[in-house]
Formats: C-alpha cells, sequence, structure tokens
C-alpha cells in the first residue's frame, strides 16, 4: 500500500513521474515499478521523498501497513490508512478534472 501512497502524493503535488524521478535521482521506469508495487522502496529512497515533499519519512510509513494485520488495533490503523489513501485519490482526481476543464 506504501507504493500507491506513493504515487498519489506525487499526483497531488502534480509532478509527472519524469519531474520527480529527477529529483529523486533515480530513472522514471524504476519510479514506474516502485509506484506499481514491482520493486521495494528502500529507506534512502523513502528519505528521499520524505525530503522532497517535506514530510516525515514516518508519516509515510503508516501506509505500508502489514495487510494480514491480527490485532483490533492494527486492524483500525490499516483502515484509516486505507481511507487516506482513497481520499487521496479522490482529491487527485478533483484536481485532474477541474485542471482539465
Amino acid at each position: 500500500m506504501l507504493n500507491e501512497a506513493l504515487k498519489q502524493i506525487r499526483v497531488f503535488h502534480q509532478f509527472k513521474q519524469v519531474e520527480l524521478a529527477e529529483k529523486l535521482s533515480i530513472s522514471k521506469s524504476y519510479l514506474s515499478e516502485v509506484e506499481s508495487g514491482r520493486k521495494s522502496i528502500s529507506m534512502e529512497l523513502l528519505h528521499k521523498y520524505a525530503e522532497v515533499f517535506s514530510v516525515p519519512a514516518s508519516s509515510l510509513l503508516i501506509f505500508s501497513e502489514n495487510m494480514e494485520a491480527v490485532k483490533t488495533s492494527d486492524k483500525l490503523r490499516l483502515k484509516c490508512a486505507e481511507k487516506i489513501v482513497k481520499a487521496m485519490e479522490w482529491i487527485s482526481a478533483r484536481h485532474e478534472t477541474s485542471s482539465e476543464t
């Protein structure tokens, strides 16, 4: 789920993959693989994301909760993270729609 959150953060801030890849000092294809979940994100890259978007890396990590959480508190955190990602997707979609008109 971290990959989805990172993609939504990029879209929300109106970066194209090529622009963000340049800021992160990685290739566009690598960024695409990270966002699609085909590549894992390293802590080094996570910290670069945090710097680019001026957020703590720990805030980004909440999106990487284990999908098979057992404890109720873990399930609640996971549901909250899912809702945040959905809200970011909704905001991004609204922004894209309004910029097309």
